[in-house]
């Protein structure tokens, strides 16, 4: 194209051959069909052969790149913001200014961390901060934030961001729907993109793990939302998709890997071509759920191939064991405590039923075609994947009801179609398995069902955090009999911290004893 100028074909071409021996395709005739595992272009479906900058997308010529563009909305214009003085609002805030938290006193430090329900332990703790601004943030960065709609941080973030930016390791616990995801996200991309500059090398400086492939996707929209502008580019590693198209993204340059451990590593072992001694920060999301179960000895695989980075863990439930082995990977650890981690959302009602097992369908058959007690779009959580599927069939033929199954035997892109329909309200109940019980924004859904009380007291705080986000307020429902007595001691103790009612067989039942206060066997000889 004559016209085409030297920025665009740089982004066009951007495998780095030489424009002369390679000349850039202009039209999509020009490009070959893409092969088993190549990436496709996003327009036509031929050979990406290469990255759109504006969007991080692949295509496979100029032609098909404006014509990307072309779809896209056209940004809003980012119009400079004066504030205006504060009259009542907290102490923090002088003079119509962002009070940079340098400015605080210890004692006032100490009054805010107490208002905001936030407690640290480490030494030397970088002070909250009470505006984005205050972090001195790349200008581009600051805007996304803007656009992205936030406007001030939440509680976790006022003390995680700053923390983050200082270098320290840190381990954080929030609830869910508070901003746990932007709290390393911005720290993150900030570094990567102040490192970048002047910087040659194409080398990944950064990388998240999550346990679900839906996670994954999720923090890479994200990271592309805050990142926007900035020449930072992700790749997304997780099972389902094609990994020669995966490490085509990782060798084309990027900045941040994110994706599940089991397929980073078997995309590591064949292909040890892939670099990462410039991974600086580590992200461990969900952390809980990373060193407790079998992706333990993964991400440790994982950490023995980086160099010394900072890492930046984070979840809505941190046990002691979790926090010890946290201490035991990481250097000189902050840890940050947003309210307490063993107690549900307050923004959630918890209404527990004593049902028993061969009567819990039915039950569940009468709140769905309630008009009173139905408040979709709902979540209903199982125990397991083929309990996920029978109950959903059995929903849509008893109830007349759509709905779908969400579970981990399923395609990813099934799974996406899922959720795509439930979060757009063309299906009002997902059947879903623990997958859903972590990290997800499900926007919208404001009601929870857990059908099958799951294992730990962790995952059913998680489980009905679904029903809440920002604190917008929410409705948990919980089916409970005998067969879940093995947690009745905490179950009653969350309830009861949340002001949640307990329902007399459960308060009576004598398994309904406070983990570790139950009697002591009598010592021989005593």
């Amino acid at each position: 194209m004559g016209d085409e100028s030297q920025s665009e074909r740089s982004i066009a071409n951007s495998d780095g051959v030489d424009s002369e021996a390679d000349p850039v395709k202009e039209k999509c005739w020009q490009q070959r069909e893409a092969e088993l595992g190549e990436p496709r272009c996003v327009v036509c479906g031929r050979y990406g052969e290469y990255i759109c900058d504006e969007t991080d997308d692949d295509v496979c010529s100029i032609e098909c790149k404006q014509t990307l563009l072309n779809r896209l909305p056209k940004p809003k214009p980012v119009v400079p913001t004066v504030k205006l003085p504060a009259e009542d609002e907290c102490f923090y805030v002088r003079d119509g200014h962002d009070s940079h938290s340098h400015r605080l006193t210890d004692t006032q430090i100490e009054s805010l961390r107490r208002r905001i329900d936030i407690e640290v332990r480490g030494a030397s703790v970088p002070p909250p901060i009470v505006a984005f601004a205050s972090c001195e943030l790349a200008q581009k960065l600051q805007q996304n934030l803007e656009l992205a709609g936030y406007d001030i941080p939440t509680p976790v973030q006022m003390q995680a961001i700053p923390a983050a930016l200082s270098g320290r390791d840190l381990l954080v616990s929030a609830a869910t729907g508070t901003g746990k995801t932007a709290s390393f996200l911005v720290p993150l991309i900030h570094r990567c993109a102040s490192l970048r500059v002047g910087c040659p090398s194409k080398k990944p400086m950064a990388m998240v793990l999550s346990p679900t492939r839906e996670l994954c996707v999720q923090v890479e929209e994200q990271a592309k939302a805050l990142a926007k502008g900035l020449w930072f580019k992700t790749a997304l590693v997780v099972g389902g998709d094609a990994m020669a198209r995966q490490v085509y993204r990782i060798n084309q340059g990027v900045e941040l890997i994110i994706g599940t451990p089991g397929r980073l590593i078997d995309l590591l072992t064949k292909h040890d071509d892939i670099e990462l001694d410039e991974v600086s920060v580590l992200v461990l999301d969900e952390v809980d759920c990373m060193l407790q179960r079998g992706f333990r000895d993964q991400v440790m695989q994982i950490l023995r191939a980086l160099s010394q980075p900072q890492i930046l863990m984070f979840s809505a439930t941190v046990s002691q064991e979790v926090e010890k082995l946290a201490s035991s990977i990481s250097k000189d650890m902050v840890s940050i405590s947003i309210g307490n981690s063993r107690r549900a959302s307050e923004a959630v009602k918890q209404v527990v039923i004593w049902v028993g097992s061969k009567l819990k369908k039915q039950k569940l058959f009468d709140i769905l075609m309630s008009e009173r007690h139905f408040k979709p779009p709902v979540v209903v959580f199982v125990g397991s994947r083929l309990g996920a599927d029978l109950l959903c069939e059995a929903i849509m033929i008893a109830t007349g009801l759509k709905a779908l199954s969400i579970h981990g035997e399923k395609p990813m892109e099934e799974r996406r179609e899922s959720l795509k329909l439930f979060l757009t309200g063309e299906v009002s109940v997902v059947v879903a398995t623990g997958i859903l019980g972590r990290g997800l924004d499900l926007v919208g859904v404001r009601q929870v069902i857990v059908f099958d009380m799951p294992n730990s007291i962790e995952e059913y705080i998680h489980q009905i955090g679904r029903a809440s986000r920002m604190g917008e307020e929410g409705s948990a429902m919980l089916f409970v009999n005998e067969d879940d007595k093995r947690i009745f001691g905490e179950l009653i103790e969350v309830l009861k911290s949340s002001g949640a009612a307990v329902p007399q067989e459960l308060a009576s039942s004598r398994y309904a004893v406070p983990a570790g206060r139950g009697p002591k066997r009598r010592k021989r000889g005593s």
